[in-house]
Order: structure tokens, then sequence, then C-alpha cells
């Protein structure tokens, strides 16, 4: 039995709340390394670089939040923080240097709310992923948001979901362009029509075993299971007890849901979802998405006459705790209060109407967070660094918008393109999805040790994904502004695609194996 496993049988980690109080009256060198990992079950991490200040991750559930809520983050990143506020790949929030003596007032503050960091880490079901624009996307279709709200209220608190062999990252979309990288999430549900003629039937194909950590991108194995949105929280919710069941408990480097799938196969993992369900499970349908992706960061159309939504970058993710009392502000000026974060470090403003976007487009906000950043902003992403994480070898984030600054006048030109930073081989800065992505380190260069890179290109999610390959390896980070001025303006982003006549044969195809199952029975 490794030591995670001794220290969540020894103690039940959901229940480290009843040591709150005690933690703050005796502060956090009292704590036993143990309730430190069991914090994390709470959403709070010690961290390495910042002694006796944590972090804490909130819960975010689909990207959705709202003016009120937000606020009440400022203030606590205010009055109990150091005012710095990070929006993760995962859509959730995370605010830091908090001291353990304020931790019942942060969390009676949250509570008050509906704000959460409940099972924000180690071995849980993370915050669940979905379209930050669902409900408003014209082409959407389905809206899966009541899922994933569904799904998270399921898991909350719930000890069938509390002790897993290691985290379950979980994505259920009904948007048709790839905006949360759904093959990289240990589960799955991505917009599918089932059934041919004029009236297919809207659902979700799903897939399973995806990664980006423990040994690399695993990209999602399809489980060829079509579901009907009425019954995703039960599938959701079987894929994880089997999981939780036969996961690997022995070694945490191996022992995601990839692994299990990797070692049974899908056949059985199939067959096993089939036995607990109960019923048969039709064979996935036709991809609704599209080859493209697109992150919502812009202007765009609502499918709610006369309103739009305004997608906004937060380069690298990070802000201060004033700029989230701004959004705010604007999003109950301009909108309904309601405010939306994507899982590329930005966030989106909807419902604003026709006749109040002119005015909104000539606020400051937007100038600090643009609408239309340059190609080598847009799409740049990038975890927290050394500077907060004890396993980043180097600051990625100051890193990334130095280095972008740098490339933006003479890029301009360049098309969209996607850089990704990740500071150690956890990959949370997703480096293995980019175009170009890097993984920090440290390398000797002239006889000194600095502050280095290995790249990464051609990684993608989507219908077509692929995993990015390593073309260079120990490049000082100082020398990347000259090296990608070369790089980038030959860099191809042509992805392949299945054009209309490939989706007839392969559907054909499909509905003669079908055939053919049907007549061997």
């Amino acid at each position: 039995m490794n030591k995670f496993e001794r220290m969540k049988t020894e103690k039940d980690p959901l229940k480290i709340n009843m040591e709150f109080s005690r933690f703050a009256k005796e502060g956090w060198e009292s704590i036993s390394e143990d309730d430190v990992q069991r914090l994390k079950w709470f959403g709070w991490f010690l961290r390495v670089p910042t002694p006796g200040y944590f972090m804490i991750r909130v819960r975010v559930p689909n990207g959705f939040t709202y003016s009120h809520q937000i606020r009440v983050l400022a203030d606590i990143s205010k009055r109990f923080g150091n005012g710095v506020i990070d929006l993760t790949t995962r859509m959730a929030i995370e605010l830091r240097n908090l001291k353990i003596e304020n931790i019942e007032e942060i969390h009676r503050l949250m509570d008050d709310v509906g704000l959460t960091s409940m099972q924000t880490g180690l071995d849980n079901v993370r915050n669940i992923m979905g379209c930050p624009v669902a409900g408003l996307h014209p082409k959407e279709l389905l809206d899966a948001s009541p899922i994933v709200q569904g799904l998270t209220e399921k898991i909350l608190n719930n000890p069938a979901f509390t002790n897993l062999p290691r985290k379950v990252n979980v994505a259920i979309t009904g948007c048709p362009d790839n905006c949360i990288h759904s093959e990289s999430q240990d589960l799955a549900l991505v917009p599918a029509l089932h059934g041919d003629g004029d009236n297919p039937i809207a659902g979700f194909n799903v897939m399973a075993g995806g990664k980006l950590g423990s040994g690399g991108y695993r990209i999602a194995s399809s489980l060829d299971i079509f579901v009907l949105p009425e019954e995703a929280i039960e599938l959701c919710s079987v894929v994880i007890a089997i999981y939780n069941e036969f996961g690997d408990r022995e070694s945490r480097t191996t022992n995601r849901l990839g692994f299990l799938i990797d070692e049974w196969g899908v056949d059985r993992f199939r067959f096993e979802l089939v036995k607990r369900l109960q019923r048969s499970l039709p064979r996935a349908g036709e991809d609704y998405r599209n080859k493209a992706h697109k992150d919502h960061i812009g202007i765009y159309r609502q499918r709610q006459p006369l309103m739009n939504y305004v997608g906004l970058k937060v380069t690298v993710g990070r802000m201060q705790a004033s700029d989230l009392t701004d959004i705010a502000d604007q999003a109950e000026k301009y909108g309904d209060g309601k405010i939306r974060l994507t899982a590329n470090q930005g966030f989106i403003i909807p419902n604003v109407s026709d006749n109040k976007l002119g005015a909104f487009l000539e606020e400051p906000l937007i100038k600090k967070f643009p609408y239309n950043p340059v190609p080598v902003h847009r799409n740049l992403v990038s975890c927290v660094g050394n500077d907060y994480c004890g396993l980043a070898t180097i600051e990625t984030k100051s890193r990334a918008v130095e280095i972008a600054d740098k490339l933006s006048s003479s890029m301009e030109s360049a098309g969209p393109i996607s850089m990704h930073w990740s500071g150690c081989p956890a990959s949370c800065g997703n480096h293995l999805l980019a175009d170009i992505g890097f993984l920090g380190k440290r390398a000797k260069y002239n006889g000194k040790t600095v502050e280095a890179v290995d790249v990464f290109m051609g990684g993608r999610a989507g219908p077509n994904p692929k995993k990015a390959v390593k073309v260079l390896e120990n490049v000082p980070c100082e020398h990347l502004p000259s090296l990608l001025e070369w790089v980038i303006p030959y860099h191809a982003r042509e992805k392949m695609h299945i054009d209309k006549g490939a989706r007839k044969a392969k559907k054909k195809a499909k509905k003669k194996e079908a055939e053919m199952e049907a007549s061997v029975q």
C-alpha cells in the first residue's frame, strides 16, 4: 500500500474539515504531512515556494459563475491573500498566499454565495468542464450544462466518489467547436447524432482514458457508445465506479483510468459497463464536432435575439483581485451579471444587447483583456510556474508573456498558433495539446545551469487528435525568441480532416457492420 492509500485508510480525508478550527488556532506548522495532503480534498494546497501560505482552488462547474460570486473571491484575495488570481485550464479559479488561520472565515464567505473548493485536489473527480457558451451558441447540438451541474451535485461530498485511485478529469459538451480538449480527459462526452434519416437523435459519444501527465498524452479511447442526455449522469457514474473498483492502487504513476483501459481493452471495459447498467448500449453516432478548434474569444451572436457574448483573453490566466471586481462591474452594467470561464484562460461576458455592445467595447477592461488579441497572445497558455508551485522547474507565466511580447511585433502577420507552457511533466499547461509546447527544465549551457525547455510540436485534440512530437531538447529560454521567429512563420497548421465523402463512407461501413452482426445473431 503506497503512502497515499495508507493515509486515506487511516482517516477519511473528506472529514478533514472537522480539524479546521484546530488548524486555525495552532497554525500551519502544527499540521501533519498526512493532513496537509488531506486538506487538498477541500482545495487547500500548502505551497513549497511560499512556506506558511496556501493556495485555494475554487470549483466552477462548466465555467459558469456570477458577479456576486467573483466579488467575494476578489474580497477574499485582497483581505486574506496577496491579490493574485489565476484562471486554470480546467475553468477553475485559484487564490494565493492564504493563511490557515482564516480557513473558517474563507469557507463561510464562499458558502454564503454558493461556491466551494471541495474535491479540487488529489483523488477526486476534478472540476467538470463544459462549453463556456452552452445555451448561447447558435449551432450547439444541445446544452450540456445541466448535466455538468447534475453530475457535480452527485459527486460532491459523496463517499462513493471521494476515494478514487487517482484523479478523474471529466468534460461534457454539446458544442461543435472543440473548445475544451476532450481527448485529454479521463472521461469525455462529445456531441453526436445517432440514427439514419431526417430525424437523427441528439446525444453524446463517449470517450475514456485520456490524460496528459503520468507518462504523457494518451488520447482518450472511443468506447463506441452513444448515450442520451437523460442517461449521461448514470453512465458517467458507472464509469467512475468501475475505475474506483478496478483501478491500480499500488503505483501512483500508472493508475489513471487510461492504464486500466490499456490493461483490459475497450471491449472488456464496455462489457463491464453493459453488465452494470443492465441494458445494451448503442454504438457511437456521428461526431457532430467541426475539425477546427475555436476558443470563443471575440464577439459573437447568441441564439437569443439581439444578444451577444464577448470573450476576453487573460494573458496566461493571471490577473489581480481588482480585475475580478472590474469584471463583475462590467457584467452587471452591460450583461445580466453572468460570467463564464474558458479552458484557455479567458472569460466571457454573455447577454450583452446590441444597443450596449458599442459602449462596452470602449471600456478600459477591453484594453486590458482584449477580444481580438494578437496571434501569439490569443492561444498563449501557461501553468503556474515555480514562483508558486514546488513541482515546476522554471518560472513559466512571466517567461511566456515576455517571449510573446517580443514576438508580437515581428509576428503580426502570423496566423493563429497555440503556444502552451508547462513547468513540469504534470502538464498543467497542456503543452502536449499545442501547436508549439514547452516543457520547463534546468539544463547546462556554457558551464552554467539555466532555465530551459524541451520543445514539442503538432499536438491537438478534437475529432482528429494527435500527440505532440518532441523536436528540440534543452533549449535555453533566452534563445527562444530568436528560435521562434524562424519557426512560427513556417509552422504548418493544416489539420487532417474527414471530408463529406469519407463521412458517408464511414457511416455506410458502420451500417453494413451492424447488419452483419444482426445476421450472425
